[in-house]
């Protein structure tokens, strides 16, 4: 950790990833989502693992859900972006895919939010347009943010790029982050290599670290 004008500046992943530092996002994990992979359970399991290590080691989880507004209110993004996505080209042909309470916009069974943790509904790509991440990261004093979920192509790729640009150090578990594409998947990891602003880890990695946290939690915080 090198110190200099007053600021702590992370240089390795076992700096950022401390309960104090850092949040795990679990971006999109929806049952219609899941159900486009060809093998699911490839990206479930590592997810799962992440998920529990980060709940062993105390750190703050925010779930993402991407929802589709009834085309009566949608723009013209998001009808332009459902013609895309459904192959069709005209609108009266789209229909929304992910509407608020359908059986394909929840999340897996297996992630079974806590009480304590949080899910965030948005019709962007970023997890940080249209949603109270940012405000809620920074009103904790966090400065990064792993994360895992699908897809990596789609979603993962311009959260990261928005987090970085916010001033946040975002950790990429890659074996964590799915996808359809696996051509497009590895060109996003392959731009988060080149451009160096976001740390890329490996689920084992960073469950090793996760885990961790709970104790140094409680050994850094102030004896009462």
């Amino acid at each position: 950790m090198q110190r200099v004008y007053g600021l702590e500046i992370p240089e390795t992943l076992e700096e950022v990833c401390h309960p104090a530092h850092m949040a795990l996002v679990v971006y999109d994990m929806q049952v219609g989502i899941l159900s486009q992979l060809p093998a699911p359970e490839r990206i479930t399991r590592p997810v799962v693992e992440v998920l529990r290590a980060a709940r062993s080691g105390g750190f703050r989880i925010f779930f993402t859900r991407h929802m589709s507004l009834p085309i009566e209110a949608a723009g013209v993004f998001q009808l332009r972006t459902a013609m895309a996505w459904q192959r069709v080209r005209r609108v009266e042909k789209v229909h929304p895919a992910f509407p608020r309470d359908s059986p394909q916009f929840q999340l897996i069974p297996e992630l079974a939010p806590h009480s304590t943790e949080v899910i965030l509904d948005k019709i962007s790509m970023s997890c940080f347009v249209g949603t109270p991440l940012d405000m809620a990261l920074r009103d904790c004093g966090l400065i990064a943010f792993a994360i895992v979920g699908v897809a990596l192509e789609v979603g993962i790729e311009p959260s990261v790029r928005h987090g970085a640009d916010l001033g946040y150090i975002p950790v990429v578990v890659d074996d964590a982050c799915g996808g359809r594409d696996e051509a497009a998947r590895q060109r996003a990891l392959a731009g988060f290599r080149f451009a160096g602003d976001a740390m890329l880890t490996a689920s084992e990695t960073i469950c090793r670290l996760l885990q961790r946290g709970s104790a140094q939690w409680h050994r850094d915080r102030p004896v009462r």
